[in-house]
């Protein structure tokens, strides 16, 4: 009966799609990027006589978290090929041209014909699955042809159907796996109360990425130039419901001196540029695009009107306010957390664990509004001592939890036989 529902909620998802699909451009890009799946595959398959590594993913943030381990299996296996799926849109449309990947496609809906095809088909030596992605005919028909399937980065809550009494055929999918790399203890234990013992704690890969990024990061000479003297707080993919927020506060501290500002505007187009310079009126604001080591130095407030340079910004602050918490959803706090500074951002911080877990260890704060937000980031700002040790929580948080994607590549080169 379970597997009867599973089959119909996807046919009938598909075919929902197809008739919206001419109103909704998400549709439509679902619908259009799957009609030549199949060629793209036996062509890839005619001309490649590698051994294939298949690698999935729901959507971009799925993806960040399996790209380290994409990466590493690359340098471990440089004579492989790469085959990497997504589920979604806002995934392969950002990433369609990732050059560490081989081939990328959109994921053929889960039924048990398309299972089989692409299965048989690809053939590859690998599978790994990231975070979320649990479909029952893929992973039934890897098991099936004795192809390995690895789950990394995923996580689990005890209201899902995987832990209920009527949660058997949930249950199947998960003995699917080869092994199962959970972010967390709580994960870990859930799943052994139900007797899935193929699973370890392997992190969330994506603090591997940050930590890598923060390794190879550039020096910015005008960021630096702009900084130097005076205690900066770098906002990192701010939105106007978080300037409508801090503002005033950081104002009346531009005002007195006391604070400079980089801006990095999660929006560059030039209305979004605007809207963040009319909020700071009065300050002496330049862009990135305009400015120079010599014109920035008297300046107040940095915009950076590019993209791409985020990451290597917070080495020149003191301090962190990640943008997204009061209305779409917060953006990546890891990537100011590794320089080891205090990490600032909104109320809506629930959904994501890394935020939650370090307001609990004191390496971040969340602001529930405009009086909230003054009153902890003047703390931080006239204690030097606290700023220091709530910017070292933050960056051990990161350090400790480094180290799943070679967990990944070990577990990988064992099944491999190598």
């Amino acid at each position: 009966m379970k597997k009867f529902a599973y089959n119909l909620g996807i046919k009938s998802y598909g075919l929902l799609l197809k008739a919206v699909a001419p109103f909704n451009e998400k549709a439509k890009l679902f619908t259009e990027g799957r009609k030549d799946i199949w060629d793209k595959i036996e062509t890839f398959v005619a001309k490649n006589d590698a051994p294939i590594a298949w690698f999935h993913s729901a959507s971009l943030g799925e993806f960040e978290q399996g790209r380290p381990v994409i990466e590493a299996y690359k340098k471990e296996y440089p004579n492989h090929k790469i085959v990497l799926t997504f589920f979604s849109p806002s995934g392969y449309e950002v990433r369609k041209n990732y050059k560490e990947a081989d081939l990328i496609i959109y994921l053929p809906l889960d039924t048990e014909q398309n299972a089989k095809r692409f299965i048989t088909t690809l053939k590859p030596t690998i599978a790994y699955f990231i975070k979320y992605e649990f479909w029952h005919h893929y992973l039934s028909a890897l098991k099936r042809n004795n192809i390995p399937v690895i789950s990394i980065s995923a996580i689990f809550r005890e209201d899902q159907p995987f832990f209920k009494k009527y949660g058997e055929f949930n249950r199947e999918i998960l003995r699917n796996f080869r092994h199962i790399f959970v972010q967390d203890q709580k994960s870990l234990d859930l799943l052994k109360s139900i007797q899935i013992n193929n699973s370890s704690i392997g992190f969330d890969t994506r603090f591997d990425r940050v930590q890598e990024i923060y390794e190879q990061r550039k020096d910015l000479p005008i960021p630096q130039k702009f900084s130097e003297g005076s205690k900066c707080l770098v906002l990192g993919s701010s939105w106007k419901s978080d300037l409508d927020v801090i503002y005033t506060t950081l104002t009346e501290l531009i005002k007195s001196k006391n604070l400079k500002l980089i801006i990095a505007p999660h929006e560059i187009g030039e209305s979004s540029i605007l809207e963040t310079e009319k909020a700071f009126e009065g300050a002496k604001i330049i862009r990135f695009s305009n400015a120079t080591t010599e014109n920035v130095v008297d300046k107040d407030i940095l915009i950076i009107d590019n993209i791409g340079m985020l990451s290597s910004l917070y080495q020149y602050g003191d301090f962190a306010y990640i943008g997204g918490a009061f209305g779409s959803g917060l953006h990546n706090t890891l990537e100011a957390a590794t320089y080891g500074i205090p990490v600032l951002f909104g109320s809506k911080y629930s959904k994501f664990k890394e935020a939650r877990d370090l307001v609990e260890l004191e390496g971040a704060f969340s602001c529930q509004d405009e009086k909230d937000f003054k009153s902890k980031f003047y703390k931080l700002l006239n204690d030097d001592e606290l700023r220091v040790k709530c910017g070292n929580t933050a960056k051990k948080y990161v350090e400790e939890n480094t180290g799943g994607t070679a967990l990944a590549i070990q577990l990988t080169k064992e099944i491999l036989g190598e």
